[in-house]
């Protein structure tokens, strides 16, 4: 199995946009990564357990986590070999949320193919995603490459970033079943902040910049970049949901609606909506019907509350870049985290 210095050493030239560096190394780095996934002492652990979960993880993405706590360690001149149990442990921890959030939210596709739910059963894929957690910690505690400090302080940032984003999904499962509706914006960013921002941002670049050797301002301005731009990251993909295309998601389109999601578009549109009552009815009502979804979206059109959303996204990148430029100095890292953040937005475009 290559090293990422020689994953990133094994390209004609080096990546020119963030989009391009998603590109170069995402199966790459995602071999890398399953490797920290092990296999089971009897013949059926691997049917029942390590073998799904490892298949699953095969239809990864683009390996964005694992490969911006990569650039964050680059870009405080850091050995990035050293951030790889990391950067696994994040990408498990990510593979554990999406099994367990399909779950909750009785999906049907991930990734273009079936739920593990559905092709394991409701049991094991629940166990599944127990394992991916509990795999967590223990990639970072069983590294040798890493002292024992810089352990415990890699691994506290896990802790406290699983805590927030079971606090943040708390709140999107809790106000669906609670049929809430009196959630502003306000709330939402909350919601998104620690259900996606932390573990999607703020967390992979501040462990990068820690491995890395950092200073704490260092460290700092990465996980401030992590926060606004991951909160972007997941404004454009509620956005996605909405108004790209089912090729483009690779999962249920519009399945946010039939959830009755109560995303920053949402939350607008009840707000500022002649035809408030409609929207209610219709994220109410777990409808699938082609027809209804695209009149809950011309709703939110409508009200002007996706080129709120948009606006909002571009607006949160835009301050987050100028910030980390003035804390970072110059590299071909740091501009490939300058580039990320018009990746997050860009998606629709």
């Amino acid at each position: 199995m290559e090293n990422i210095n020689e994953i990133l050493a094994g390209v004609d030239h080096a990546p020119a946009t963030f989009e391009e560096y998603l590109t170069c190394y995402a199966d790459k780095v995602g071999e890398l990564i399953n490797g920290y996934i092990p296999r089971g002492s009897h013949p059926d652990m691997d049917r029942y357990l390590y073998a799904p979960l490892f298949a699953y993880s095969q239809n990864g993405g683009k390996r964005h986590r694992p490969l911006i706590c990569f650039a964050a360690c680059m870009a405080v001149s850091g050995d990035v070999v050293r951030a790889t149990s990391a950067a696994a442990a994040i990408e498990h921890f990510h593979t554990a949320a999406l099994i367990h959030d399909d779950i909750a939210d009785e999906a049907e596709l991930r990734r273009g193919e079936p739920c593990l739910h559905l092709t394991e059963g409701l049991g094991l894929a629940i166990n599944m995603g127990d394992l991916a957690l509990s795999l967590v910690n223990g990639t970072v505690m069983d590294d040798p490459a890493l002292d024992d400090a810089t352990k415990v302080r890699v691994v506290t940032e896990l802790i406290n970033m699983t805590r927030r984003t079971i606090e943040g999904q708390a709140l999107d499962i809790g106000w669906a079943r609670d049929g809430r509706y009196d959630i502003t914006p306000e709330d939402y960013l909350v919601m998104a902040t620690h259900k996606t921002a932390h573990y999607s941002g703020a967390v992979p670049l501040a462990i990068g910049a820690i491995i890395g050797g950092g200073t704490e301002a260092q460290v700092e301005a990465l996980r401030n970049y992590g926060l606004d731009t991951g909160l972007a990251f997941q404004i454009q993909d509620d956005l996605l949901n909405l108004i790209g295309t089912e090729e483009s998601t690779k999962k249920d389109f519009r399945n946010d609606i039939t959830e009755g999601k109560r995303t920053l578009v949402v939350v607008h549109a009840l707000q500022n909506s002649p035809a408030r009552d409609r929207l209610i009815e219709i994220l109410s009502s777990k409808e699938k019907d082609p027809a209804v979804l695209a009149e809950a979206v011309q709703i939110m059109e409508e009200s002007g509350s996706i080129d709120y959303a948009r606006s909002y996204a571009e607006n949160l990148t835009s301050i987050a870049k100028n910030r980390l430029i003035d804390m970072v100095g110059p590299s071909s890292s740091r501009e490939l985290l300058v580039s990320m953040a018009d990746w997050f937005v860009n998606r629709l475009k």
